[in-house]
């Protein structure tokens, strides 16, 4: 499955790397916030969700880091580039 089709099944877990005040602004209904300095210590947490993860930040180069660093620790996850573009391809989806 492609990040597309990961993203429009809605099956894994949509996590934002962005900042706890980014995410306050606006985010995914139902994404969990992990900002990417705390991917590190979290990683216990992040493999206990439902997977694979969406990641998503506000243009994608953040949960591309993000998502590197998980595919190296074994998790399954997509760099799903900007959080308003997750949010579309899901509401795309769900409408069509």
């Amino acid at each position: 499955m492609n990040t597309t089709e990961t993203i429009a099944a809605g099956t894994g877990t949509v996590v934002d790397v962005r900042s706890p005040e980014e995410f306050s602004t606006g985010h995914v209904p139902g994404s969990v916030n992990v900002p990417l300095h705390e991917l590190s210590w979290r990683i216990n947490d992040l493999r206990k969700m439902k997977s694979p993860l969406v990641l998503c930040c506000a243009s994608g180069n953040r949960s591309g880091m993000a998502a590197m660093a998980l595919q190296t620790e074994g998790i399954d996850c997509v760099n799903g580039g900007g959080w308003r573009d997750v949010e579309n391809a899901r509401t795309t989806v769900k409408i069509s």
